[in-house]
């Protein structure tokens, strides 16, 4: 996994194609106390970039006007989330969006587990660890062990929306 820190801002150059998987890491769960920390994106390449925030500091031209592109799908999970940090911080409505535990809920009922770390292993036979979900997401430096569980958070979820995706028009 190739995984490309940025601070503050994406560089302006990276192709992510027609859909770039997307998470958020912050301080917690209230975008209005939390401050967003991190945006993880991944394009079907595999190369995950990561944008790290300081505090204070949203200005992020080259991230907001991918997150506007109406030619790129966003996936997210749990986008509800995402969403609202993106849009507290960043000021940006995102469009357009693909929410992998939406399509789960819709293309699974026959279970109630539709978490990434589930889906992951059931649809792609891959076991993630959550043990740095709830680390300190505004450090100045952020660790080998947050860097690739960020990653990992978004590197999956292209496979993961192509499995839904063959779900639904299954079902």
């Amino acid at each position: 996994m190739q995984i490309k820190l940025h601070q503050g801002d994406l560089l302006g150059d990276e192709k992510f194609g027609d859909s770039v998987a997307i998470d958020t890491e912050a301080m917690g769960l209230n975008p209005h106390r939390d401050r967003l920390c991190l945006v993880q994106l991944c394009g079907a390449d595999q190369v995950c970039h990561l944008v790290q925030f300081a505090e204070g500091e949203f200005a992020a031209p080259n991230l907001v006007n991918l997150l506007r592109d109406k030619k790129i799908t966003k996936i997210f999970h749990f986008a509800r989330f995402d969403l609202a940090m993106l849009k507290h911080y960043l000021g940006v409505t995102v469009d357009p969006v693909y929410c992998t535990k939406i399509a789960s809920r819709l293309a699974r009922t026959f279970t109630d587990r539709h978490s990434l770390k589930d889906l992951s292993r059931e649809l792609l036979g891959v076991e993630m660890s959550k043990i740095e979900q709830s680390s300190d997401w505004g450090a100045a430096k952020l660790s080998e062990a947050q860097l690739k569980y960020a990653a990992s958070d978004v590197i999956h979820l292209h496979q993961i929306a192509a499995a839904l995706d063959a779900m639904l028009k299954r079902e």
